[in-house]
């Protein structure tokens, strides 16, 4: 249940709004001026999860952090909700927020309760941790794309919308042409938007995978990526290995491989014919699947 916030003094007119009245939908709906802009404390499980968050990776550290801080302050900035017809919330924005409260043992969370359908919801949600929350630079792309993708944007309205410039926005969705063992490399920390940017002018993704590898065995900076990556193109970088076509037994035993895991399977392999097998896998549920399929096998 809603419960007015007493040091912003709403008054019985939006409670009862909040309580009585949940056809309000959008800004357009009578009564709608009253709730938009108000600031309350909402019981935390009458709030859902957005679906559309684009943040899939929460800090943990971090995140404890911010349970110590909101159990001596309590949470200093209010989430962002919107109200459903069956009368509950679903977040907008500020999960990190939700979940560290959750954690804190709160029973409300200080929100702004907002309005939307649901494709002015994913906006709103897209935008608003772009602007707000520190997404890695994958994350950020992947919402770019999906603003594109759903919200039907050009890049030079997205620019707007999020105010950055075109240019950045075009850097950013480059970084999705990358292979996705890259993406990850980026979003974990192991090279930064800077090596992936000089690593999208490889177009060969098996030397694109090994550039990535001696970045970061050798902890390349930007600056020394994009002098090697200078030399390979100009054929001048003798320490580059050559890519080497598999050999017809390879490319049926990586067919059956990944038949049999259910998963992308890449077979690397030199010219003396030493080489790697790698498995990917999508989620830390999908590692234990493969790891129980191969110790059993």
């Amino acid at each position: 249940m809603a419960k007015p916030n007493k040091n912003n003094r709403l008054g019985r007119g939006l409670s009862a709004l909040l309580k009585d009245e949940p056809t309000v939908k959008t800004a357009q709906d009578e009564g709608a001026r009253k709730l938009v802009g108000n600031i309350l404390e909402i019981d935390l499980e009458k709030i859902t999860t957005n679906p559309w968050q684009p943040r899939t990776n929460f800090d943990k550290k971090a995140l404890e952090d911010l349970v110590a801080s909101i159990k001596t302050l309590g949470v200093i900035q209010p989430i962002t909700i919107r109200k459903k017809a069956t009368g509950e919330y679903e977040l907008i924005s500020g999960e990190r927020r939700f979940r560290a409260s959750q954690l804190a043992g709160k029973k409300t969370i200080p929100a702004y309760v907002r309005l939307a359908n649901d494709q002015e919801m994913l906006e709103m949600a897209l935008v608003e941790n772009i602007q707000r929350q520190d997404l890695d630079a994958i994350e950020i792309a992947l919402s770019y794309q999906q603003l594109i993708d759903e919200i039907k944007l050009t890049q030079e309205e997205l620019s707007k919308r999020v105010g950055k410039d075109r240019s950045s926005i075009t850097n950013y969705l480059r970084l999705l042409k990358l292979d996705p063992i890259i993406q990850t490399g980026i979003r974990d920390g192991m090279i930064s938007m800077g090596h992936g940017r000089a690593l999208i002018a490889i177009e060969d993704t098996d030397l694109q995978f090994e550039i990535y590898e001696k970045i970061v065995k050798n902890n390349l900076s930007v600056r020394d990526t994009e002098k090697l990556i200078k030399s390979i193109k100009e054929g001048d970088d003798k320490t580059a290995k050559k890519v080497v076509e598999l050999p017809t037994q390879y490319k049926e035993a990586l067919s059956s491989i990944s038949t049999s895991l259910k998963t992308k399977v890449e077979i690397k392999r030199a010219q003396n014919g030493k080489g790697k097998i790698i498995l990917n896998f999508t989620s830390d549920e999908d590692f234990e699947r493969l790891s129980k399929f191969l110790n059993e096998n």
